[in-house]
């Protein structure tokens, strides 16, 4: 069995090994780091560069996962192989989408029913990318799951090294509330998929308790036994324009679905068990007394 990976990025990179023990083969794209590719268990293709090797690695895949954003002009799997992907005949595709599909709610609740209202260019990309995936699977009976993915965290992406030098605030925004989850437990929601198809299937991958973002470096300071960072209210807050994008969506996203349809127990259902194992995994000996 072969998985396809459009992207080999951080999510890939926790998803192949689980793949790999199942005696999978995994091929992955890289726009310029194969190493990184290769050190995850998968082959690396270059692309932009080896089209003809992913063409062929399309027509052979048993499943083809795609993890790249879109670009100016829409998604740049559809825009380069689209006519391949059109031919090809996976058991499972998988397109990693993003929970800022729903815009803003100022705190309320969505689920995969909800209306697609993302804000702003990235939200709006997306919404179109999944429409063309959608389009694309009706025309040709392709069996396409959507992944719409909270704020991912884990090994090397999590708030310590920040609150550790000294860079981190508290930004506060009265009613702000994120969704997020641990890489390793959207590996096991897109292995859950891949093993058990149920097309056509949209599914929110998020833990089980949204919280405003100050409480996370509050608790990552705690856990660390660092000084809790300033306050900065956030209408005084010096941040890129991106940073201060995703302040614009305030939504708590339900994760039912990956629970009940995939059977999924999460590994790190809080970000207060995400970080305690975090910690644990960079220094075994926090945990000795």
């Amino acid at each position: 069995m072969e998985l396809l990976v459009f992207g080999h990025g951080y999510s890939a990179g926790y998803l192949t090994p689980l793949l790999t023990a199942r005696g999978w083969r995994v091929t992955g794209t890289t726009r310029g780091d194969p190493d990184r590719v290769a050190a995850a268990g998968a082959h690396p293709l270059r692309w932009p560069g080896q089209e003809d090797e992913v063409r062929a690695a399309i027509a052979r895949a048993d499943a083809i996962l795609v993890s790249t954003a879109p670009a100016e002009g829409g998604d740049p799997v559809l825009a380069a192989f689209r006519d391949d992907l059109a031919r090809a005949r996976p058991a499972w595709v998988g397109y990693l989408s993003t929970t800022g599909v729903y815009g803003d709610r100022q705190g309320g609740w969505v689920d995969e029913g909800s209306v697609l209202d993302g804000s702003g260019p990235r939200g709006q990309a997306r919404i179109r990318a999944e429409a063309d995936w959608q389009t694309l699977a009706r025309a040709h009976d392709l069996p396409l799951h959507i992944f719409r993915l909270a704020g991912i965290y884990g090994p090397g992406r999590g708030p310590f090294q920040k609150v550790r030098d000294g860079t981190a605030r508290r930004i506060i925004k009265p009613g702000q509330v994120f969704s997020r989850i641990h890489v390793e437990d959207i590996a096991q929601v897109l292995l859950a998929s891949i093993l058990s198809p149920a097309p056509v299937g949209i599914y929110n991958v998020c833990d089980d308790d949204p919280a405003p973002p100050q409480d996370v470096i509050e608790h990552a300071a705690r856990l660390l036994d660092l000084p809790v960072p300033p306050a900065v209210p956030f209408d005084q807050a010096q941040m890129s324009p991106m940073a201060r994008s995703f302040y614009g969506d305030s939504k708590r996203v339900r994760n039912d679905r990956i629970k009940r349809d995939l059977g999924v127990s999460l590994r790190y259902p809080d970000y207060r068990t995400g970080l305690a194992a975090l910690l644990a995994a960079e220094d075994p000996a926090s945990h000795c007394h």
